[in-house]
């Protein structure tokens, strides 16, 4: 369990020191991550209209930061390219993040084609089974390239790496909380980078993280 837990803080350290140098995209990470827990609880009573929130406004938010705002050239600090980044990063890359995208943009079309999905829906009847189908839709969608990116890891690189992974996912949402609940009044303070990246992250999460934690991934 120690070695699962160590894998964890090194895919969120390097998560967060390559990719959130940005205070704006740490601030649509902290209301992503927000909107994220609402769509948690939203989901045990009507898991399509979570999935509507968490594609809708915390997914956009988040991507958002990370395509916009975030600096995209040689990585000073890290003294890392971006390219070099992007090709050790172990779950979703700015590549594979927009064939995810396109997938969940493009997948209701799927519902204007045939209503009933192959047999699996009863036809909409309005805009509202319309919507309700889409959410039930965006859901599989997501659950799908979790699982997809999983098993991949499984094979390239190993299961405990794709298991933690998974974990990560479903856990950032309070992570980012912690993290960058102080982002947005930097950013109105007109701060647009950390100062120092390394004091945005709690010590309990780089206490015993190696040194040579990204070269294994990220």
């Amino acid at each position: 369990m120690s070695g699962f837990m160590n894998a964890l803080k090194v895919q969120r350290w390097d998560d967060h020191r390559y990719y959130h140098h940005s205070l704006v995209n740490q601030s649509l990470h902290f209301v992503s991550a927000s909107t994220f827990v609402c769509a948690y609880v939203v989901a045990f009573s009507d898991p399509a209209m979570a999935a509507l929130i968490g594609w809708l406004v915390a997914m956009t938010t988040r991507q958002m930061g990370h395509l916009f705002f975030e600096p995209r050239g040689y990585d000073q600090l890290n003294q890392a390219t971006d390219d070099y980044k992007e090709e050790i990063k172990v779950g979703y890359n700015i590549k594979r993040k927009i064939v995810l995208l396109a997938i969940w943009a493009l997948s209701p079309l799927l519902l204007v084609v045939d209503p009933t999905l192959l047999g699996i829906f009863v036809p909409h009847d309005g805009a509202a089974d319309f919507v309700r189908h889409v959410g039930e839709l965006w859901l599989v969608v997501g659950l799908a390239g979790i699982a997809f990116r999983a098993v991949q890891l499984f094979v390239l690189k190993d299961v405990q790496t794709g298991l933690v992974w998974v974990t990560k996912i479903a856990t950032d949402p309070f992570h980012d909380i912690k993290l960058y609940h102080r982002a947005p009044l930097d950013v109105l303070a007109g701060k647009q980078t950390a100062d120092a990246i390394v004091e945005a992250i709690s010590e309990e999460i780089v206490e015993k993280v190696p040194a040579e934690a990204s070269k294994s991934g990220v």
